[in-house]
Parts: C-alpha cells; sequence; structure tokens
C-alpha cells in the first residue's frame, strides 16, 4: 500500500504566493509520474500540473508562468510553487501519485488534499 499526504495549504492574500508539498510512501517500487489536481466547489477536478519519472512538466494553461511542480526523487517527493495566486485558483489541491509495479501494472494513489483560499 501506498500513502500519500499533502500540506502546505492555506488562505493567502491574491498576489500571494505558497508552497504544497506532497509525500509518498510505502510500497513503492518506482513512480512513472507525480502530479497535483484541484477541484473548486460545483467544478470537475482538473490537472494542474505534473512531472514525470523523466523530468518531463505539463501544467494547465490558467496556471502557466505562475506555478512550477518540481521534485525530489530521493523522497518521494513532489512539490508546486504557487505565485501570483488569483482567487479563481481556491480550491481544494490533490496530490497523485502513479506507482509502476515490478510486473509493469500501473496503479494511481491520491492525498486527501490541501486546501487553498485565495482572497481577493
Amino acid at each position: 500500500q501506498v500513502q500519500v499526504v499533502e500540506s502546505g495549504g492555506d488562505l493567502v492574500q491574491a498576489g500571494g504566493s505558497l508552497r504544497l508539498s506532497c509525500a509518498a510512501s510505502g510500497s513503492i517500487s518506482s513512480i512513472s509520474a507525480m502530479g497535483w489536481y484541484r477541484q473548486a466547489p460545483g467544478k470537475q477536478r482538473e490537472l494542474v500540473a505534473i512531472i514525470t519519472r523523466g523530468g518531463s512538466t505539463n501544467y494547465a494553461d490558467s496556471v502557466k508562468g505562475r506555478f512550477t511542480i518540481s521534485r525530489d526523487s530521493a523522497k518521494n517527493t513532489v512539490y508546486l510553487q504557487m505565485n501570483s495566486l488569483k482567487p479563481e485558483d481556491t480550491a481544494l489541491y490533490y496530490c497523485n501519485v502513479r506507482v509502476i509495479t515490478t510486473g509493469y501494472i500501473e496503479f494511481s494513489y491520491w492525498g486527501q488534499g490541501t486546501q487553498v483560499t485565495v482572497s481577493s
């Protein structure tokens, strides 16, 4: 089993910054990708940013130039640096970890979420 724990969510004013962290632990053979998703009230969960094992990154258009995803592979940890925050960034942010087993089967694990609230 794999545990995923996020931290760093907070209440911040528009224009401010936050750094989210996500640590994965447990029976991890190989991580293929780690990413951040968010879900605002009444909306579907959406991809914010993702980073692959090879270091490739992908961002939602709405956060490009403001958010940066990074990782510490040795610690199975991923970070999301969020700058120039806007009220529309308010959401519950979830970390997702994709693990590949020795049998090349991929499993997806989610954290409980960390709340980011941006006031205007």
